[in-house]
C-alpha cells in the first residue's frame, strides 16, 4: 500500500454538495439562489412561456383560421400506384392489409382512392373512400370497388 494508492471506501464519499447547510460549506447564507426577487423565495413557479413580464411568444403572434376537430384526414393512393402495385407483386385485390404490408400506408390510416394516373389490371380495391374518376376507371376494367 502507498500514498497514491489509496482512494476513499466505497459509499463513503457524496457527489453531490449539499446546500443550505451553513457559511463554511461554501453554499450557504443565499443557498445558490442569489440575492431577492421571485426565483429565491420558496414557493416560486413560474408560467408556461412566461418571458419575464416581455410580452410572450404565444400572445405576440397573430392568430387566424380555424382548424375544425372533427375533420378526418384520409391518405391519398392514385390508380397509378395501384397499378405498380398489382404489377410487382402480381396482386387482384387490394385492400388495406396489402397496402400497410407494402409501405404505402400505416395500419391506422384511413384511405381513400383517387384517379390520378392509368390503371390497366382488373383489380378489387377495398378502401375507405374513392373518388368519382377512381370508381369509375376501376369499374370500367371489370373490377369492383369495396367501401370499408
Amino acid at each position: 500500500m502507498k500514498l497514491h494508492t489509496l482512494k476513499p471506501a466505497d459509499g463513503s464519499t457524496k457527489s453531490r454538495k449539499r446546500i443550505g447547510r451553513g457559511t463554511g460549506s461554501g453554499r450557504g447564507g443565499t443557498s445558490t439562489r442569489g440575492h431577492k426577487g421571485a426565483k429565491s423565495r420558496s414557493g416560486y413557479k413560474s408560467k408556461i412561456g412566461f418571458e419575464g413580464g416581455q410580452m410572450p411568444l404565444q400572445r405576440r403572434v397573430p392568430k387566424f383560421g380555424f382548424k375544425s376537430f372533427n375533420r378526418v384526414e384520409f391518405k391519398p393512393v392514385n390508380l397509378d400506384t395501384l397499378q405498380g402495385l398489382a404489377e410487382e407483386f402480381n396482386l387482384e385485390v387490394i385492400d388495406l392489409g396489402a397496402l400497410v404490408a407494402h409501405g404505402i400506408a400505416s395500419k391506422n390510416d384511413k384511405i381513400k382512392i383517387l384517379g390520378g394516373g392509368e390503371l390497366k389490371a382488373k383489380l378489387n380495391v377495398t378502401a375507405h373512400k374513392f373518388s368519382e374518376t377512381a370508381v369509375a376507371a376501376i369499374e370500367n376494367l371489370g373490377g369492383s370497388v369495396n367501401k370499408i
